[in-house]
């Protein structure tokens, strides 16, 4: 099976060498956009901030994954910003070597669209569960993707430094929000934070139940089956923000989450109550 890895250690790609201690930034917003970096090991967050200075985390990427890349589709300056998380290595690999390694090495330009196309798919989920999902459900959402659901066995240990605040600004909602969702996920034995922060697997309950299962039934045993992977969102018990009201979606368990297939013509219940019409 073809490895990036492998492939730029061979030498068959020029390319350069940089470590970053936490919190130093590989780039910056605004910064011009002349090379690809690849994660060799540890975790880069990658973040907007807007006018007002307020900022939003884009991603969380980990060894393997690619950032910067926008460069190779004419992107002039950075768009964002990538943080250092822990230590990290990355290789940088200039705009125009990165190019050459696509037009010539064809294993590697195969390996990179399948890789590009994920990430596309991912953005794509991430956009649906913003639309769609409750906060609750957004922040079970990105605990299970930080831990690797779907591509590794769980339980998983998250950056011990993840902090509320970085969680809060991942799903678009306010810390104190956060605390009571982490809360209520540790008294259902969801997550435990005994130093790192580790995530059950139990925390499909939260996405795939309209309502997550009480504590009395997770200890008479009658926690949700995972085994069918197709199901209903919504219907006439559907409460809360930003779900859907009526069975007009269906949805699949994907490495990835939750992904919504069809939208026909749902109606999406606001946190204010008021019931709005959405269209595919």
């Amino acid at each position: 099976m073809f490895s990036f890895q492998a492939f730029l250690d061979s030498g068959s790609v020029a390319k350069g060498v940089s470590r970053f201690r936490e919190s130093q930034e590989a780039y910056a917003q605004g910064d011009p956009a002349t090379s690809v970096m690849y994660i060799q090991e540890g975790k880069v967050k990658l973040s907007v901030v807007n006018e007002v200075g307020k900022e939003a985390i884009v991603a969380i990427l980990g060894p393997g994954d690619f950032f910067g890349e926008a460069c190779l589709a004419g992107q002039s300056v950075r768009v964002g910003t990538a943080t250092a998380l822990m230590p990290t290595t990355v290789y940088i690999i200039q705009k125009s070597e990165m190019t050459r390694a696509i037009q010539s090495e064809h294993a590697f330009a195969h390996r990179f669209m399948s890789y590009l196309l994920s990430r596309k798919l991912r953005t794509e989920e991430d956009l649906v569960d913003q639309l769609f999902n409750s906060s609750e459900k957004r922040l079970a959402r990105a605990l299970l993707l930080l831990t690797g659901h779907g591509v590794q066995d769980l339980p998983q240990m998250i950056l011990p430094k993840l902090t509320q605040e970085m969680l809060a600004e991942m799903v678009g909602t306010t810390r104190s929000r956060v605390s009571s969702f982490m809360n209520k996920f540790r008294k259902l034995g969801y997550i435990q934070d005994e130093g790192a922060l580790q995530v059950n697997p139990s925390l499909l309950n939260v996405l795939l139940d309209e309502k997550a299962p009480s504590v009395a039934r997770r200890q008479m045993g009658t926690t949700p089956s995972f085994s069918d992977r197709n199901f209903c969102a919504g219907g006439p018990d559907a409460k809360g923000g930003n779900e859907l009201a009526g069975p007009h979606v269906r949805i699949t368990r994907g490495g990835f989450g939750l992904v919504v297939h069809e939208v026909l013509s749902a109606n999406r219940i606001d946190h204010d109550g008021e019931t709005q019409t959405s269209h595919a």
